[in-house]
C-alpha cells in the first residue's frame, strides 16, 4: 500500500528530473544564441567574425541578466536584445512543457507500480503452467500449490491483467528460460517438489522464497524489471511489500489482490498540489532559506537538501491539515536515505528554525489534525 512517504520520494525524484531539465534548457539557451551569431557559412557576404563574436558575447551577458530578473544598465544593440529575449522566451516555454509532462508522468510512473505488482503474481501462474506441461519431473506439487491456484482462480486479478496488460505472453520466451535455468535449478524449490505431502506452512515459505529470491532478489528476473524500471529500486521495495500481504492474505483457499492505494483520487491531489508548490515556491522562501544557512547561496546547496528543504517548506504551508512535525521528521527520514551522513541534522534545524520563523510571520496555519504537536 503507497503511503505519504513513498508519495513523498516520488515527488521529490520528480523534482530532481525537472531541475535537470532546467539545466539542460539553459545550455539550449546559450547554444541558441550562439547559433544565432555562428557565420553564415553558406553566404556569399564577407562575415565580421570579430562582430559576431562580440554579438554572442552581449547577447549571452544580457539572457544571463534577464534570467535572474534584472534590466539592463544601458541601451542594448537591437540584434542582441532580439536574440536574448528569444533565448529567455524559448527557455521558459520548455521548462512549463518539462514541468507539465513530469507532473503528468509522476502519476504514470506510480500507477505502474500496481502494473509491476500484477507482472509477479502473473508470473508465478507462468511458472506453475509451465511445470504442468514438463513430462519428465513431477511438478505436481507446485502445480497444486494453494497459494498459486488461488491466484490463478481469482477474478479480480484476471481482469486486471487484461486491463493493464501486466501478463507475460511478449516475454514468453524470457519466462521459459526462467523457468528452466532458474526454478528448475533452485535447490528450495527441487526439495519442495520431491516431499511427499507439503503441509500449508511449507508451501507459504516456498511462494514467498520465490517471490522475494528467485523473483525479487539479485539474479535475472530482477535485472530485467530494472531494466523495464529506472526506479526499481525504490519501486522493488513496494511491489514486495504487496507482493508479502498477497501471500499474508491467503484464507479459505483465496487470496486478496491488494489496491495500491485506498484513495487514489486523494494521493493524485496531494502529488499534483505539492508538485507544483514546491516548483512555484515564493523567492522570499529561498532567501529564507538562504539566511539561515550561513549566507549560502540556495543553488550552491547540495541538490538532495536543497529539495528536501524546498519541499517542506511548500507542504508546511499549502497542506494546513499535517502537523509541522510530521512535516519535519517525515523530510529528514528522506534526507537519512537519499542524503549526505551529515544532512539530517543540517535538515532538522533547518527546517526547525525555518518553521518558527514562518508560524511568526503567519506563512503556516494550520488548522484541524494540522494543529497537533505545533504547541
Amino acid at each position: 500500500m503507497l503511503n505519504r512517504r513513498t508519495l513523498r520520494i516520488k515527488i521529490m525524484q520528480t523534482l530532481f528530473a525537472f531541475d535537470q531539465c532546467k539545466e539542460a534548457n539553459h545550455t539550449l539557451a546559450h547554444d541558441l544564441i550562439d547559433d544565432r551569431f555562428s557565420p553564415d557559412l553558406n553566404s556569399m557576404e564577407v562575415q565580421d567574425k570579430e562582430l559576431l563574436r562580440s554579438q554572442k558575447k552581449a547577447a549571452t551577458q544580457l539572457f544571463d541578466k534577464l534570467f535572474i530578473g534584472q534590466t539592463p544598465s544601458a541601451e542594448v544593440d537591437e540584434k542582441v536584445s532580439k536574440v536574448a529575449e528569444e533565448a529567455l522566451r524559448i527557455y521558459h516555454q520548455q521548462v512549463k512543457k518539462d514541468q507539465d509532462f513530469l507532473g503528468k508522468n509522476s502519476l504514470l510512473e506510480i500507477e505502474k507500480l500496481s502494473h509491476l505488482y500484477l507482472s509477479v503474481l502473473s508470473l508465478l501462474t507462468e511458472f506453475a503452467e509451465l511445470a504442468a506441461a514438463e513430462k519428465k519431473v513431477d511438478h505436481s506439487n507446485f502445480v497444486n500449490h494453494l497459494w498459486i491456484t488461488a491466484i490463478s482462480n481469482n477474478e479480480d486479478l484476471k481482469k486486471q491483467l487484461l486491463r493493464s496488460d501486466a501478463g507475460w505472453q511478449k516475454n514468453i520466451n524470457k519466462v521459459r528460460g526462467w523457468f528452466r535455468e532458474i526454478i528448475k535449478d533452485d535447490e528450495t524449490y527441487l526439495e519442495f517438489i520431491a516431499a511427499k505431502k507439503p503441509n500449508e506452512e511449507s508451501q507459504k515459505d516456498l511462494i514467498r522464497h520465490m517471490v522475494r529470491k528467485l523473483i525479487l532478489g539479485a539474479g535475472p528476473i530482477n535485472d530485467f524489471y530494472e531494466e523495464q524500471d529506472i526506479r526499481w529500486a525504490e519501486d522493488k521495495v513496494i511491489v514486495r511489500s504487496l507482493a508479502d500481504k498477497t501471500i499474508k492474505s491467503f484464507a479459505d483457499g483465496k487470496i486478496e489482490i491488494q489496491k495500491l492505494s485506498l484513495d487514489w483520487e486523494d494521493d493524485k491531489k496531494f502529488i499534483e498540489k505539492l508538485f507544483k508548490s514546491t516548483i512555484e515556491l515564493d523567492e522570499k522562501y529561498k532567501q529564507l532559506i538562504a539566511k539561515n544557512t550561513k549566507n549560502w547561496e540556495v543553488d550552491r546547496l547540495p541538490l538532495t537538501d536543497r529539495v528536501v528543504i524546498e519541499m517542506a517548506i511548500a507542504e508546511m504551508i499549502h497542506f494546513p491539515n499535517i502537523p509541522v512535525k510530521v512535516t519535519i521528521n517525515e523530510y529528514i527520514e528522506l534526507t537519512k536515505e537519499y542524503s549526505t551522513p551529515k544532512s539530517r541534522q543540517f535538515i532538522n534545524g533547518i527546517l526547525d528554525v525555518i518553521s518558527k520563523s514562518m508560524s511568526e510571520t503567519g506563512d503556516i496555519k494550520k488548522s484541524g489534525r494540522g494543529l497537533i504537536d505545533n504547541k
